[in-house]
């Protein structure tokens, strides 16, 4: 018995004594009780003063259910008044800069009016935001402090499935926890629980709420990635848990340092899908690898390097890449005005290709134009199609013509929608954004709109 528990624990140790080890070219066998008795302790007391507690407060108003109607709102003015109430919420972050800089998840903070950050040893700072990123569900926070402890951030392309890992941070709102596990599987993509969009390192580490923003670790206490989601059907772990890697926080970091208030990410100007087993056949491929093009917008800049609808991308900067979201996240580590080696199969053949990154080109002028109170469906806003509008938009690249922004309280209640293409108000065509208010005059009282949602015919009847 007393040399099963022998062997038992030598196994456990060779786990933990990995970094001990790494000096060396062979990994041996500890051969001492000290290197038997090795545990986190000493990795988590250095690292664990780098995660902090945020606590987020908004003050949202309750709107009335006849708020913006032009009839029922006067008639029950008073009826389920705006009453101010104040949402509340908890989450982690990591200290990544002596000089303050913290990364957390936008989820967490969202359009929070104050943020507090707590430290583990209870000091506690004012934040504010620089930049936060819903897609990505990362924000960069900043507090004015100096000295504070910090994680460094080690590239998370160099992290391998199977290597230890620690998560840290507040679940349940219970205080600093420590859990372990390993890294369970590298370039997660797609749609994960929350609002990140993208690409993951996943691990088996047990996360639960309020560990979102919180840091994964390796055993040598650096930051490989950001905690911010988990699949599960009971709310708490089962085991997939998914952490956005620092290869990403670095370029948000970087992007905050310059002055940066929004995340600015490359614009690819196409659109792609993940080649499978039967695709990859129809295509002549040998087995089923990256991105195939379904479709470039002229202004692409993989349509300026050459690329053409049909070919395959294999891989970006040097890494594969098997899903749109994956191709998007090695454009956007790299950085706007920088160039990146792309390589694509065409015909069979590989050739490589280097592409210049880029933001979605605001061109033509997208002639923003919102409607005065004065006129019909006052509050709705409309702009030109052009790439930086169907960028922020998150429109199909092929949308052009005339594009409501935003509908308005009374636009809303007619049945428009964001992103909804106008074509003809009572048969006259839209062509330009100030051809709307003119076009609903002339209409009036009676007015019907042709419009486009999804590639689909609309048409709206309504009477003012």
């Amino acid at each position: 018995m007393k040399t099963v528990q022998m062997i038992f624990s030598v196994v456990v140790a060779v786990g933990l004594w990995t970094q001990a080890a790494s000096a060396q070219t062979q990994p041996r066998v500890p051969t001492s009780q000290a290197e038997i008795s090795l545990s986190f302790a000493p990795l988590v007391k250095e690292a664990a003063p780098a995660v902090v507690n945020i606590y987020a407060r908004q003050i949202v108003q309750s709107r009335s259910p006849f708020e913006g109607d032009p009839f029922f709102g006067n008639l029950f003015r008073d009826f389920g008044a705006s009453r101010p109430r104040v949402q509340n919420s908890l989450g982690s972050g990591v200290i990544v800069s002596a000089d303050g800089f913290v990364v957390s998840n936008y989820h967490v903070i969202g359009q929070a009016d104050q943020i507090r950050v707590v430290l583990n040893d209870r000091r506690e700072y004012e934040a504010r935001v620089l930049i936060g990123d819903e897609e990505s569900d990362l924000v960069i926070l900043k507090i004015d402090a100096e000295d504070m402890p910090h994680l460094s951030l080690r590239d998370s392309d160099t992290v391998e499935v199977g290597e230890l890992a620690l998560a840290i941070g507040n679940p349940f709102g219970v205080g600093q926890t420590v859990s372990s596990g390993i890294v369970s599987g590298l370039a997660r993509s797609g749609a994960v629980t929350g609002n990140a969009r993208g690409y993951f390192l996943q691990t088996d580490a047990p996360i639960n709420p309020g560990n979102s923003g919180g840091a994964l670790i390796d055993v040598s206490g650096q930051l490989i990635g950001i905690n911010t989601s988990i699949l599960t059907r009971s709310g708490g772990s089962n085991g997939i848990g998914f952490a956005i890697p620092t290869a990403l926080v670095e370029q948000f970091l970087e992007q905050a340092r310059a002055g940066k208030t929004t995340f600015e990410r490359p614009w690819a100007g196409a659109t792609g899908q993940p080649v499978d087993a039967g695709l990859s056949d129809g295509l002549g491929l040998s087995r089923p690898e990256g991105v195939v093009l379904t479709a470039l917008h002229r202004a692409s800049p993989l349509a300026a390097a050459g690329l053409r609808v049909g070919d395959v991308v294999v891989s970006v900067a040097g890494h594969p890449v098997h899903s749109p979201a994956e191709m998007l996240f090695r454009m956007s580590v790299q950085g706007i005005g920088r160039d990146v080696d792309m390589t694509f199969l065409r015909d069979g053949a590989l050739r490589d290709v280097r592409v210049s990154l880029m933001r979605p080109p605001d061109d033509p002028p997208r002639d923003t134009y919102v409607l005065s109170e004065r006129e019909v469906l006052a509050g709705l806003e409309v702009a030109r199609a052009n790439p930086a509008v169907l960028d922020e938009l998150g429109l199909p690249l092929t949308v052009d013509g005339i594009v409501v922004v935003d509908p308005g309280p009374l636009g809303r209640r007619v049945g428009l929608r964001t992103g909804d293409v106008l074509r003809r108000i009572d048969r006259a065509l839209i062509t330009a954004p100030r051809d709307v208010g003119p076009a609903l005059r002339r209409a009036a009282p009676g007015i019907a709109i042709e419009a486009e949602r999804g590639g689909q015919r609309l048409l709206l009847r309504f009477r003012t």
